[in-house]
């Protein structure tokens, strides 16, 4: 089941903050995240999720991985509001936060993202957060969280 994806009238961040760049290693999680779905790469030989992706895996070496779906439920394992504008174009965006996101279905998998819908002094750790999609460009399609239930 795709993730509902969201069209702010104003983005999260400004869209040519995405431009990727994308390599044979990460260019399947990209292609699925475009399609709307959150996918994470696993070792074929001992099930090990890892992300971001990598050519081999950390744990036993095997190079055979495949692309697991992901609901995209989980909890902020930790967070980080952003005060100082490290870009002229992000200017007019600070505050934000950056959530690191601890995945239930994906073996501890933690994934970086934004936390939409919430005050940065209303996040907590912990916290249920749930997967939506901001498409930033017709070629940039981004996984966002929000709290659960949101």
């Amino acid at each position: 089941m795709a993730r509902e994806t969201i069209s702010n009238p104003t983005p999260y961040m400004p869209a040519d903050l995405a431009e990727l760049a994308p390599d044979g290693v990460t260019q399947p999680y990209w292609d699925h995240c475009n399609q709307g779905e959150l996918r994470i790469q696993r070792c074929k030989a001992c099930g090990t999720f890892r992300h971001p992706p990598l050519p081999g895996c950390p744990d036993c070496g095997a190079r055979d991985d495949e692309w697991v779906r992901s609901e995209g439920k989980g909890r902020v394992f930790s967070f980080s509001g952003v005060y100082h504008p490290v870009l002229p174009n992000v200017a007019e965006y600070v505050p934000y936060n950056v959530v690191l996101v601890q995945l239930a279905d994906a073996g501890g998998v933690r994934i970086i993202s934004n936390l939409l819908g919430v005050a940065l002094g209303d996040i907590e750790i912990g916290m249920p957060v749930e997967l939506v999609w901001e498409r930033v460009s017709p070629d940039v399609n981004l996984p966002r969280f929000r709290p659960a239930g949101g």
